[in-house]
């Protein structure tokens, strides 16, 4: 593919990095001297100062014959502004616009819905853009899907299914620790599969071979109603959250408790809401005078506080320090560190915190953060996952961008079509998880006899260098 990248930040490097990685053409731009230099020195592209708004510098570096436009810049305007002029001129190129005002968002989500068919058919889409994406809306997913999958680590879902990834630490002499994957089964009885392992830093795609220890991290593709009694095998308990704090009354709290205590119909997932129960106790603290008043209007039924929460006489004398689950959700992401840290050393059960990126993660990690939600990487997940082609369905980076976890759909032409994975097994290079045979079906985990057909969904995880190759195995063709 050839992408266009406006914006060369965080975003737009990290962005650009794994497209290059996958061999494909990209050229980024951004007006910022020293941001474009800096940009130049990490990446092996395509990279101009200049205005990334203007028809003439975009066909300079190959729009006309670019698959996709990602605007990430700093300003909202000219990432929409830019995608409706290429639009204007370019109608068939992919176009992603990064928004951070929630009003553009929301007012261009509701316009889109609400005249579906005409846009869907009649129009081009709004503003020229095919995907919106918002920041604070990606976190504030990634947190509530954290929360209802029992902060266990960060947990990858798939619909109509009850299978899960969830990541999981094996503890000194729990009964995995000195097995090989080969030994497991003769351990337990419960069904799962080991996706990838985590030793020392170095996360690697396992084979029958490799051997877990005590301190090892697993990604275990396991069923929802499993996870329990996987994680006390592993040296875990899980805990019921009857009580939870949330702390940040801010945008991405305000969206976070929303989905959380809204009503949702056929009540029963077994480990925190689905969603907010009367008998469960929700807190949410900000030390803004306005937030906090907002977010009492906003939720009566929830318990608001005006304080500090960073205040350990406040946290005792109210209890706090004896929650199951805390969230750390301010815009401030390296208090959100300190704070969750903090809350866990006073006795709170599970910490969420939200953080900048990937690397602060790892940093949480080591400080005992349950689950860390990079917020810049959860942007570049949700905009990768659009870039892939209609083939993928979605796309999730896992362990700082090392692996990526891949659901797309097998094509007529696709190298797979009418093997069983014994015939197609590359250890070390990809490994594939889940099948489904139609939309309808919920996903099953898959075996060396399982064989696959033209028109089934499977989910695979790859290294990322080799993500894009799998791909176009699977799904034919490279699409646009």
């Amino acid at each position: 593919m050839r992408i266009v990248i406006v914006g060369a930040g965080f975003t737009g490097v990290q962005l650009a990095r794994l497209l290059i990685n996958e061999k494909n053409q990209v050229a980024i731009i951004d007006n910022d001297e020293d941001t474009i230099r800096h940009a130049g020195n990490q990446l092996d592209c395509t990279v101009m100062c200049a205005d990334g708004n203007n028809l003439d510098t975009l066909e300079e570096v190959g729009i006309a014959k670019a698959d996709a436009l990602v605007c990430v810049t700093k300003s909202d305007e000219i990432n929409m502004i830019t995608c409706s002029l290429v639009d204007a001129v370019y109608p068939d190129i992919l176009k992603i616009a990064r928004v951070r005002n929630y009003a553009y968002y929301v007012n261009t989500e509701s316009a889109q819905k609400k005249h579906s068919n005409e846009f869907g058919s009649k129009h081009r889409p709004l503003y020229g853009i095919n995907y919106m994406i918002h920041p604070d809306i990606e976190a504030a997913n990634a947190i509530v899907k954290a929360v209802e999958n029992g902060a266990v680590g960060n947990i990858l879902t798939f619909d109509n299914s009850d299978l899960e990834i969830a990541r999981i630490t094996v503890t000194e002499g729990c009964v995995f620790d000195g097995i090989s994957l080969k030994d497991i089964r003769t351990k337990v009885n419960i069904k799962f599969l080991v996706a990838y392992v985590e030793q020392d830093g170095v996360t690697s795609l396992p084979s029958g071979e490799t051997n877990i220890v005590a301190g090892n991290t697993l990604g275990v593709l396991i069923s929802k109603n499993d996870v329990s009694s996987l994680l006390e095998l592993c040296g875990a308990v899980q805990k019921e959250f009857k009580k939870v704090a949330l702390i940040g009354a801010g945008r991405i709290g305000t969206i976070v408790a929303d989905q959380i205590m809204k009503p949702v119909k056929n009540v029963g997932f077994p480990r925190f809401i689905n969603r907010f129960r009367a008998s469960q106790e929700f807190t949410i603290i900000d030390s803004d005078d306005k937030l906090a008043k907002a977010a009492s209007e906003r939720f009566p039924d929830a318990r608001v506080m005006k304080a500090d929460a960073s205040d350990e006489n406040f946290l005792r004398e109210e209890g706090i320090t004896s929650y199951d689950l805390a969230i750390c959700a301010t815009h401030n992401h390296e208090m959100n560190m300190v704070l969750a840290a903090y809350l866990e050393s006073l006795g709170v059960g599970q910490t969420i915190s939200l953080v900048a990126s990937s690397a602060f993660a790892g940093i949480a990690q080591k400080l005992g953060i349950d689950v860390p939600i990079p917020l810049r990487d959860a942007v570049v997940d949700s905009i990768m996952s659009h870039l892939r082609g209609k083939a993928v369905k979605e796309i999730h980076t896992v362990t700082s961008g090392h692996l990526e976890i891949v659901e797309c759909v097998v094509a007529a032409d696709s190298k797979i079509n009418g093997k069983m994975l014994k015939e197609i097994s590359d250890p070390g290079r990809f490994l594939v998880l889940l099948v489904k045979k139609t939309v309808a079906e919920p996903y099953q985990i898959v075996n060396g006899n399982t064989k696959i057909a033209s028109g089934d969904h499977i989910v695979f995880i790859a290294n990322s260098e080799n993500c894009k190759k799998v791909l176009e195995d699977f799904s034919g063709k490279s699409e646009k």
